[in-house]
């Protein structure tokens, strides 16, 4: 079980060992979703429509972008940006699981709420992704810098994109798209941890039976559905931190088609709504739930399988 429950007294397992649980999920899955990470951030910084009516477009489908990346930059493009990308997913997934069962035991402990609740799973969660955010979002801006460059590289690597950024941009740039960041992860997190607890009772209400014998692939079930759930539902967001979090680097840009400069949140939401339409805000979103859908499944599935290992090690000790 995902967070704190009271009625499991037996999962006596360490903060550290959730801290490695959380870590070991997201590296692993990090590795599996990064080709679908790198499509989705290039439908999201393309100003054109992703269609092939429109002659400008570089990419307008999921299949046509992969091998046209694979084409011209070849299969590495795909890992783009990883070694960043590994370092917020491991950070992240540390800080965030860590945060959430620390924080839906305290509500245990205040006797507030049953802490298997969905409200409470909903608070704890976004409470813990916003408090794993502000640990990681440097890195974040990293990783999509360096997914979203072209042929010839701006960056050859992590050490030259830090000290670039810093000289050229300055110390803020590390937290470009904070904003749009925290509104957004409050909300999908909140949703993916609340949905997922609240998928997995569903289950185990249709399928009493199933739920106690295949608890991996009901986890994997479970955390898909609850990705895609949370991705569709507050997707607009995560585009305009992605748009945000390239100011600045537009040179780079250049050769992917129109790009823009944005003052903040509110401008960057308004061009795009003027510019683009309503469908603007929603483009990437085919790779994105297909990567939400496979990332949290997987995320959920290995951490509950990490915990359980360590829980039965606990108990083989004792």
């Amino acid at each position: 079980m995902v967070g704190y429950d009271p009625k499991a007294d037996d999962r006596n397992i360490s903060n550290l060992e959730v801290a490695v649980a959380g870590s070991v999920s997201g590296l692993v899955t990090r590795v599996l979703i990064s080709p679908l990470d790198v499509i989705k951030i290039r439908f999201q910084l393309q100003i054109e429509r992703l269609s092939r009516s429109d002659p400008n477009a570089k990419y307008h489908g999921i299949l046509q972008a992969g091998r046209q990346i694979l084409q011209e930059e070849g299969p590495t493009a795909f890992w783009k940006g990883h070694i960043p990308a590994q370092l917020l997913s491991i950070g992240y997934g540390a800080v965030q699981f860590l945060s959430f069962e620390v924080l839906t035991e305290l509500v245990h402990r205040a006797s507030v709420r049953d802490a298997r609740d969905f409200s409470v799973h909903f608070l704890c969660g976004g409470l813990s992704a916003c408090v794993a955010t502000l640990a990681v979002h440097p890195v974040d801006v990293l990783r999509t810098r360096f997914a979203a460059q072209g042929e010839p590289r701006v960056y050859k690597t992590l050490r030259d994109a830090v000290v670039t950024m810093y000289r050229t941009e300055g110390p803020l740039v590390f937290y470009k798209g904070l904003n749009p960041t925290l509104i957004a992860i409050f909300p999908y997190a909140g949703f993916q941890f609340s949905i997922y607890s609240s998928l997995k009772r569903a289950y185990e209400w249709a399928l009493p039976a199933e739920g106690k014998k295949n608890g991996n692939f009901k986890n994997l079930l479970c955390g898909s559905g609850a990705g895609v759930i949370s991705k569709t539902l507050t997707y607009p967001l995560d585009l305009f931190k992605k748009r945000l979090q390239v100011g600045g680097f537009e040179q780079a840009r250049a050769s992917f088609g129109q790009v823009r400069s944005y003052k903040g949140l509110l401008d960057c939401a308004g061009q795009v709504l003027r510019e683009e339409g309503a469908q603007g805000c929603f483009k990437g979103l085919s790779p994105s739930l297909l990567k939400a859908a496979l990332s949290t499944g997987l995320v959920f599935f290995w951490y509950e399988l990490f915990c359980n290992f360590f829980h039965h090690i606990s108990k083989a000790d004792s």
